[in-house]
């Protein structure tokens, strides 16, 4: 994996996905006690910076085998970036997803055009589906972060961040980064080790899925005790990838790790003060720029709100929680 690969990718996507916003606010620069900058890939098309790794390895495949279509496996926001792609390309989407995955998340994968195959996350392996729906169909599989052209997609987001800090005037920053197994965060390291050297990346989790901190702390990959039952579906994965960890290794500061209430008083703090809708795990980086300050350099810090695609309820909770 290298930073052509990125630009190649940022080719390919110019025109067909958002070049979200860097915002800030006043306000909750006062809570962190410092300037606290936010890429809003809640902005994106689809509602995630899913968008961009699906289009980057959608576009990607030759024309013949993209023809066969495309699977992947997802709680939702993969899902739907691969299927926004799919259909951009006129192509079939096939998606395996966790029947308790957020019903926004499945119903937006659905009306996107992608067929959806449930299954029991308890009793069941989506790679087993997968393995037989591929090989019935001819459909090519795309991973959700350990795939080349899907970390390409997720380190535009990199590119734009030290082109809108440099633009602010800001060459040196902590970057944290909502992470599950490590797409987003090794993409975005690698695009900021080329163009904004001095910025250095910070993988954020939520407590009890904190793989990636762990992993980085021991020196080796390490993998989580339970899969589901946390409010943080967007990234709750099972350890980091075979080709992010290496990179997050090399680039990547030690991790930090939010608990879900302060998840979900990011969510309130961000639609109170940023007009942002976010789900509890786009909204982890955001948590740990506000209550772990302590934990991170002095000085300017850039955070990602990943996702926005929360269900109503949840959403209200979490404002409520303000």
């Amino acid at each position: 994996m290298n930073i052509d690969l990125i630009r190649a990718a940022s080719d390919r996507l110019h025109g067909h996905i958002r070049r979200t916003p860097l915002l800030w606010s006043p306000l909750l620069d006062e809570i962190a006690g410092r300037r606290v900058l936010v890429k809003a890939e809640c902005l994106q098309l689809t509602g995630s910076f899913k968008a961009r790794g699906g289009w980057s390895a959608v576009s990607a495949l030759d024309t013949e085998t993209r023809a066969r279509g495309v699977l992947a496996y997802s709680s939702g926001n993969h899902a739907q970036g691969v299927a926004f792609a799919a259909r951009q390309h006129g192509v079939p989407a096939v998606i395996v997803m966790p029947s308790d995955a957020p019903a926004p998340k499945i119903e937006g994968t659905r009306a996107l055009g992608g067929e959806v195959v449930l299954y029991e996350r308890g009793s069941e392996s989506r790679e087993e589906i997968g393995d037989r729906l591929s090989a019935e169909r001819g459909l090519t599989l795309i991973r959700p972060y350990d795939d080349l052209q899907v970390m390409a997609g997720q380190g535009t987001c990199g590119l734009e961040i030290a082109a809108q800090a440099a633009g602010m005037g800001i060459h040196e920053a902590e970057v944290l980064v909502c992470c599950g197994g490590g797409g987003l965060t090794s993409g975005v390291a690698l695009a900021l080790e080329a163009d904004a050297p001095g910025m250095r990346v910070r993988p954020v989790e939520p407590e009890g899925f904190d793989d990636v901190a762990r992993s980085l702390a021991a020196g080796v990959i390490a993998r989580n005790d339970r899969l589901s039952g946390g409010l943080c579906d967007a990234i709750l994965t099972p350890q980091p990838g075979q080709l992010t960890f290496p990179v997050m290794q090399r680039l990547c500061g030690p991790g930090v790790v939010v608990t879900e209430d302060e998840a979900l008083r990011a969510m309130a703090l961000a639609f109170r003060h940023l007009k942002l809708v976010a789900e509890p795990g786009g909204a982890v980086a955001l948590a740990a720029a506000l209550f772990h300050g302590d934990a991170l350099a002095a000085g300017d810090v850039i955070c990602t709100i990943s996702g926005g695609n929360v269900e109503t309820g949840l959403f209200a909770r979490a404002i409520a929680m303000a």
